[in-house]
């Protein structure tokens, strides 16, 4: 059986860490992944899809994702039954993630997390080289090639 989800979005909230009574390391957060369809005339739609992500994911999502970061997630979906506090049976379903990295450039995240701060100038950068003249191959020795016997086996 199969069952593989490959996300990209961007987080909805900031991740918070969390630690399970036998210390282990856990982070749930949201993201909003747009569409690929939009209708003439409408706004592009998105699904805001839970994640739960254990141990050093856990606490890779939670030290360097915040709010509006772009995130790339791949996993597998999971379902689970509860209760409400009404009484009322309910089913949560959630990206359990088994690899999460970056989906953007430091710069773009910090933009796009609501940071108004002017960007850090780029460095200077080093002189480049005189690119090489090209080959000419029309000139050259005939004696540079050797000509292959048809008639013998192939060297390799």
């Amino acid at each position: 059986m199969l069952n593989v989800v490959a996300l990209m979005g961007r987080l909805v909230a900031d991740p918070e860490l969390r630690h399970t009574p036998n210390g282990i390391a856990t982070c749930t957060f949201r993201i909003a992944v747009d569409r690929s369809f939009v209708r003439a005339g409408e706004e592009r739609k998105a699904d805001f899809i839970d994640i739960v992500a254990w141990r050093q994911s856990a606490e890779f999502v939670c030290k360097y994702f915040r709010k509006g970061n772009m995130i790339a997630v791949n996993g597998s979906l999971q379902t689970r039954n509860y209760e409400d506090k009404n009484g009322n049976k309910r089913t949560a379903y959630e990206v359990v993630a088994d690899n999460i990295h970056f989906a953007e450039s430091k710069s773009s995240a910090q933009h796009s997390a609501g940071s108004y701060a002017a960007p850090a100038p780029a460095p200077a950068e080093p002189p480049r080289a005189a690119a090489p003249a090209p080959v000419n191959y029309a000139v050259g020795n005939a004696d540079d090639f050797a000509v292959i016997d048809d008639n013998e086996d192939l060297p390799f």
